[in-house]
């Protein structure tokens, strides 16, 4: 399936998904693998953690949070991976893809509400300011990946000033704007509650 991990490259011919999407080897063309049960919820728990590029630790970790919590542990689980820094960057356009948010986050060039964050996994609430630092408003890889991501729309619980780098969340994240991909949540909640 295509998770659209490589940014701009997904959308172009040079993508491995489009070019070769079967198994490796002389038959892999003609194998058609039959998963049922335990494969298909450990399949959709790698397709949200490779989605959202979290190792397995933060990804567990996330889940016991999301279990503590009032609701469908799914949906908040979900909501939180929607909600980290990394991820959000990447929602505003300030990144082309998750990696590239990630690596803007690590070397310091976000602040939220005024201060430096360099934590991905760092959740936003609603009310949060999250802004590019004056010394990086300039640099060319955000200048680039605000123009290439200037045609996608900007999730419903977002709200982004691409001219200025500014974007402010204005609530939480509904299911219908999580996730891009198709996703059944209810899958990994199985997986973890083995």
């Amino acid at each position: 399936m295509k998770l659209f991990l490589k940014g701009e490259r997904c959308h172009t011919d040079k993508c491995a998904i489009e070019k070769r999407n079967f198994p490796p080897g002389q038959h892999g063309k003609d194998r058609k693998p039959k998963i049922v049960g335990y494969g298909l919820q450990l399949r959709e728990k790698q397709k949200a953690r490779r989605y959202y590029q979290v190792l397995e630790g933060q990804f567990r970790n996330l889940f016991e949070k999301a279990s503590g919590m009032k609701g469908i542990t799914g949906e908040n689980m979900l909501n939180m991976l929607e909600r980290r820094l990394d991820n959000t960057i990447y929602r505003t356009g300030f990144g082309t893809s998750r990696a590239q948010a990630r690596q803007l986050v690590r070397h310091g060039h976000i602040l939220v509400n005024g201060k430096r964050v360099d934590i991905p996994s760092f959740l936003v609430k609603p009310n949060d300011v999250l802004e590019v630092a004056e010394g990086s408003k300039n640099n060319p890889t955000i200048m680039h990946a605000r123009d290439a991501t200037a045609h996608s729309p900007s999730p419903n619980w977002l709200e982004v000033d691409r001219e200025n780098l500014k974007a402010r969340v204005i609530g939480q994240a509904k299911r219908e704007d999580l996730v891009q991909i198709q996703l059944n949540e209810q899958l990994i909640v199985e997986l973890y509650s083995k």
